[in-house]
């Protein structure tokens, strides 16, 4: 055992300083999320409420499920532009078909979901930049929803409504749903084995081909489960709405990437996390207009005031990986 001469005091060790960085780094997903809470509460304490949360959350549910959806892509070290048009793809498929046709409606929307497990084949095969690929696809998926409905209107099916209307005792449903959606694909992408497989395609290709798995088929899969989740986006947006427009999911494109990042993902690596993902839509959600119209911003510049805060849990976590490394 090393004595310690008298006067010194022992350094820390260089492991336990980067184990500790490492434990903030992954807890300020959730400490961006209860800073937001603690500022709406010192301004106005009657929203910290039963009914409070349900107001303030409305559009948390399919902000949370579109996030995921960006997460999939960003699992692999892609990037989807398209996520908020297909989202107002699928909401007037939603409030149209869907309600009219329901066979149609299933058809079309299982479809959809065939068509980004064929563009993620695509970008693997031709070896092609996600974000023109999919880039171009948000025009494709804009037009369509403008031609099945050229002007607001539709109506949310009635089973949608009674789903996105239930309102549990004690907890909200906009949490309940959240931690369902946290749980759900924590367990698929982080406790299984194919889940790691999935991640292991965008932190380290070349050992996963080395070991023989088909990226071709990971990245199909990475891209279906985002056509996946992007469709039950649309559908809770509408059954929230009531009615959809072609352009009501054009903001989730970036309320979508900013969420993944918020919640501690990369976009290089591999490195995402789907309880931070959630974590980031809520504080998004919570950010974007409760608590920015609480402290009197107006509208014009509530944009800006989203991207501040972006900004500075961002550089929060420059400064936790820097001491981490």
């Amino acid at each position: 055992m090393t004595a310690i001469a008298p006067g010194t005091v022992p350094k820390a060790s260089p492991r336990g300083s980067a184990a500790r960085a490492r434990m903030l780094r992954g807890l300020l997903p959730a400490l961006s999320l209860a800073l937001v809470l603690i500022a709406i509460a010192w301004l106005n304490p009657r929203a910290i409420s039963y009914f409070g949360f349900n107001l303030m959350l409305n559009l948390a549910i399919p902000i949370a499920l579109a996030t995921i959806a960006q997460m999939f892509v960003i699992a692999g070290n892609e990037l989807d532009l398209s996520i908020g048009t297909f989202v107002g793809f699928v909401g007037c498929v939603t409030a149209t078909w869907l309600r009219d046709a329901p066979l149609l409606g299933i058809l079309v929307l299982m479809g959809s979901i065939g068509v980004y497990a064929l563009l993620g084949a695509l970008i693997h095969l031709r070896n092609l930049p996600s974000i023109v690929v999919t880039l171009g696809m948000s025009f494709v998926w804009q037009g369509l929803a403008i031609l099945i409905l050229p002007k607001p209107g539709g109506r949310a099916p009635d089973w949608l409504l009674s789903i996105l209307s239930f309102k549990p005792p004690y907890i909200p449903f906009p949490i309940l749903a959240a931690l369902l959606i946290a749980a759900v694909v924590h367990f698929g992408l982080m406790r299984t084995s194919y889940g790691v497989i999935l991640r292991g395609s965008g932190g380290n290709a070349a050992a996963l081909r080395r070991a023989g798995w088909s990226l071709l088929k990971t990245k199909i899969v990475l891209f279906a489960l985002t056509g996946l989740f992007g469709v039950l986006s649309g559908m809770a947006l509408i059954g929230i709405t009531t009615s959809a427009d072609a352009n009501i999911g054009n903001g989730y494109t970036l309320l979508s990437i900013a969420g993944v990042i918020l919640g501690g993902g990369e976009f290089v690596g591999g490195r995402v996390s789907p309880i931070g993902a959630v974590l980031g839509a809520l504080t998004l959600a919570l950010a974007a207009s409760p608590l920015l119209t609480f402290m009197h911003i107006p509208p014009d510049w509530q944009v800006a005031a989203n991207g501040a805060i972006l900004i500075i849990v961002l550089a929060a976590r420059v400064l936790i990986s820097r001491r981490e490394r």
